[in-house]
């Protein structure tokens, strides 16, 4: 067991509606932050570390629905990037001791060495019906005593909408890297080994590691390179044969303002240019792929963040049990409408969870297969990129 120091600085969160949740502040405390972004609610009851780890909470405030967070601490390996991506995070009750014989700190010093403010003590249930209701919405959160409540929420209110932000450029790569880093001991028990190796291009939105992880563990030399890397450039290097698949990334903000993607796809699977790559596209790069061909996305009213989400595959009929995380989503008509087919329904509302390109070794998925945290239901989608790959180079 590891005794951790409870929080007595008072803190705030503040919300465009009007409303203001008083708590104790915890992590980075005492030092001014004030951080305003769109506040967001997840369900899952465990994987904490991961989630503020991922580059997609990137812009927002996170709520945690389970009430005790923190009781296994944290640990230098259950990241999904390299530091703490959200701006905020709100609990109901931040565990005091943690205990797990992996842990290496508590949550509190790990915000605080990340820089992220966080809130406890507050009515999390309440708040999160709250963004239930109206919809996820701006929000300020604070320990400074200087600022009224009055001041706060003219803040949130003054703040910009995640509609039309353009997120992806502070969290991808700006240059070309390798991965070579496997699931190691997490790898399940029933997957099979590599038989051969592929060679994979990641168009870096804001990958998730354990992605990454998947796709070496399977066999793929992973290459990640800049979310607006030129078609031109892609497409040489799959005529000299230097690449067998193209992979997007998950990833923060409106898909519709990344527009350096969006065109670099339309241009590689669309017009007399077109050519025919083995492509997969997770969470963001779902959507991408749907606006590159003609689709549309819109907002969610307060999205699905969460590691029990149910879906159905339409092609084998199977509901499959997924982690989520996203604000937008596909307008399945209007990806009709340009060859789109439509794969997986995510059964809480019925919008769209993956689509495949008729005719064309592209397809995506909404939901993140590599889970991390979350069910492996969906792992075999990976299994379908390789194979894609395989077809197309035997």
């Amino acid at each position: 067991m590891h005794n951790t120091n409870p929080p007595v600085t008072p803190a705030r969160l503040a919300l465009a509606d009007g409303s203001v949740f008083h708590g104790l502040g915890f992590g980075a405390t005492g030092r001014g932050i004030v951080s305003t972004a769109e506040v967001v609610f997840n369900t899952a009851m465990c994987g904490y570390q991961e989630s503020l780890t991922d580059p997609s909470y990137t812009g927002q405030i996170l709520v945690a629905t389970f009430p005790l967070i923190g009781n296994y601490g944290v640990n230098e390996e259950d990241v999904e990037s390299k530091k703490v991506q959200v701006a905020g995070f709100v609990v109901r009750e931040l565990a005091h001791r943690h205990s797990n014989y992996r842990a290496t700190s508590d949550l509190s010093t790990y915000l605080a060495r990340n820089n992220v403010l966080g809130l406890t003590g507050i009515d999390t249930r309440a708040l999160t019906r709250r963004l239930r209701v109206a919809g996820v919405m701006s929000g300020v959160l604070t320990d400074r005593q200087d600022l009224s409540d009055a001041e706060l929420v003219r803040m949130a209110r003054e703040a910009p909408s995640m509609a039309g932000q353009n997120l992806v450029p502070a969290v991808g790569c700006s240059s070309k890297q390798t991965w070579s880093e496997t699931l190691g001991d997490w790898r399940p028990p029933s997957a099979s080994g590599p038989t051969r190796r592929y060679r994979v291009l990641a168009l870096d939105c804001g990958a998730k590691a354990n992605i990454l992880r998947h796709l070496s563990d399977r066999g793929c030399d992973v290459t990640i390179i800049p979310h607006d890397t030129p078609a031109s450039e892609i497409e040489a290097k799959f005529k000299r044969g230097e690449a067998d698949g193209l992979f997007i990334s998950n990833g923060p903000g409106d898909p519709a303002a990344v527009d350096k993607t969006i065109a670099t796809l339309r241009e590689l699977l669309t017009g007399p240019k077109a050519i025919n790559i083995p492509t997969f596209g997770i969470c963001l790069g779902h959507q991408l792929l749907s606006l590159a061909l003609g689709a549309k996305t819109y907002k969610l009213k307060f999205g699905h963040r969460g590691a029990n989400q149910p879906v159905l595959n339409t092609t084998t009929g199977k509901v499959e049990i997924t982690s989520q995380n996203h604000g937008f989503a596909v307008d399945v008509e209007s990806l009709k409408k340009v060859n789109g087919e439509a794969t997986h329904f995510n059964l809480n509302d019925m919008t769209l969870a993956g689509f495949r390109l008729k005719g064309r070794p592209v397809f995506a998925v909404q939901h993140h297969p590599e889970a991390s945290p979350g069910p492996h239901d969906a792992g075999y989608l990976f299994d379908q990129f390789v194979n894609a790959m395989a077809t197309r180079s035997s």
